[in-house]
């Protein structure tokens, strides 16, 4: 047998966090078995649904790296054969035409609460040996439902859940096509799963209540089941379902917020499975390890400090040259003097240690891009008479020192000691005249990239 996975979002919004788990998980199982995996858009909410919402899926589909074997397909393509498929059922008898109206349905469940019943369809056009069915009213265009077993259960072993068992009086006979003759959601994803020969539906156990009528539907038909894994939902940090109170939900706005692609898949592989220890592991060990068995069935919690964690792993471990070219727009946005300033490569190389994000790689690199605008209290804190005389003699060494940090770090150390200084006597108001801040990598580091000519304009300019 060839896994067939599928990741079948509904194109009524962002991807969501939720959302590309559960495709990274149906791509790393097809990946993990040399199988196939499958993009469907489910798209039959025409109302809802929207081209920018379907970019949106294929953009952090892409950004994560999740690459489909087959598709996009879309749901609205296929209406010919849904409506093909439900003849078929009218006519073999496992599908009806149900004339009942919008009042009459909402008389019988008042009726069914009152009579303290559970609020169910009550089969007024179902078909049965002996049965008269009312009289078709005229003008009224039918829904068509299945014809739900009445009797038994249906069982599966849930390949996270374990076996999950519904009885079948539990389910009423459901609208397959609606008065248009549009085909309803559970219904299309049964023929797309039985047409794409999908071995595998991998999803959020928000959907575990739609696969007993789905597998009703597929028996119906004389289709071969696939397994199902249903997904613990991800919940924020304080226990409550994921929103935008706990940060970003849209997968597309990580990337905006400067988070890698590989970060962010080792934090998703990791809600809800294990590896025993492993925390980091690349896309290729995830695929190798990735199975059912270690998969957790609670719902597992979003942690952004995690995230920032793994995310620092990885933008240590990039080339600086991408950071670099992951760095420059950003620092473009904010106003960055690119021209005649320290080498940007080099820029990330210094501080890429410090930062858990592009976004605050990019802040801290400003200090390198922008003329410095030191504090005037700070300047008067930190500026002394004795840091004073040392700065003017460091100006001179820097006229002629070899210009490199060990040679700077050399010459910085001399005059230290020559003033009989500690090194924040110095290195505070170098930091200050240079940068406008206190905080900055090491002073020599610092120096040598700013370069000689800018080192010496700054500070000339500043002690005059």
């Amino acid at each position: 047998m060839i896994v067939r996975t599928r990741f079948a979002p509904s194109p009524t919004g962002f991807l969501h966090l939720g959302g590309a788990r559960t495709a990274l998980f149906s791509w790393a199982y097809a990946r993990h078995f040399g199988g196939q995996f499958i993009l469907r858009i489910e798209d039959t909410d025409v109302e809802r649904s929207t081209p920018e919402a379907v970019q949106a899926i294929i953009d952090g589909m892409k950004w994560l790296g999740l690459d489909h074997d087959e598709g996009p397909f879309y749901q609205m393509q296929h209406m010919d054969r849904y409506r093909e498929v439900i003849a078929q059922m009218v006519k073999d008898g496992t599908a009806y035409y149900c004339y009942c109206s919008l009042e009459e349905l909402d008389a019988m469940r008042e009726r069914q609460r009152t009579a303290g019943e559970h609020t169910r369809y009550d089969g007024t056009w179902r078909p049965e040996p002996g049965k008269t069915l009312p009289p078709v009213p005229e003008g009224r265009h039918p829904v068509v439902r299945f014809k739900n077993p009445e009797e038994g259960d249906v069982t599966w072993e849930d390949q996270v859940k374990g076996t999950i068992t519904i009885s079948n009086q539990e389910l009423d006979d459901l609208i397959i096509a609606r008065q248009d003759g549009t085909p309803t959601y559970n219904f299309c994803v049964v023929v797309d799963d039985w047409d794409m020969r999908i071995t595998h539906v991998i999803r959020g156990d928000d959907h575990v209540n739609n696969t007993p009528r789905q597998i009703n539907i597929l028996k119906a038909l004389g289709a071969p089941l696939p397994l199902y894994a249903h997904l613990p939902m991800i919940l924020g940090g304080d226990g409550e379902k994921l929103s935008k109170r706990h940060g970003a939900v849209s997968v597309m706005e990580y990337p905006e917020a400067g988070y890698l692609p590989d970060a962010m898949v080792n934090y998703l592989a990791r809600l809800g499975w294990s590896h025993g220890d492993d925390e980091i592991f690349s896309r290729e060990q995830f695929c190798q390890w990735f199975d059912f068995d270690h998969m957790s069935s609670s719902a597992a919690r979003f942690d952004t400090e995690k995230l920032n964690w793994l995310n620092n792993h990885y933008i240590r471990q990039t080339d600086n040259a991408e950071l670099a070219r992951l760095v420059r727009p950003r620092l473009e946005r904010l106003g960055a003097q690119l021209e005649n300033a320290p080498d940007l490569i080099q820029v990330v190389e210094l501080l890429k240690e410090r930062v858990n994000t592009i976004n605050e790689l990019a802040d801290a690199a400003m200090l390198f891009y922008r003329q410095p605008q030191p504090d005037a209290a700070l300047l008067e804190k930190h500026l002394t008479a004795e840091s004073l005389d040392a700065l003017k003699n460091y100006v001179s060494n820097c006229e002629t020192v070899e210009w490199n940090k060990d040679a700077i770090s050399a010459m910085t150390k001399a005059v230290l000691a020559e003033h009989k200084l500690k090194m924040p006597q110095l290195a505070m108001p170098l930091r200050l005249l240079l940068t406008g801040q206190l905080q900055t990598p090491s002073i020599d580091a610092v120096v040598t990239l700013f370069g000689r000519d800018t080192v010496l304009s700054r500070l000339k300019s500043s002690l005059s």
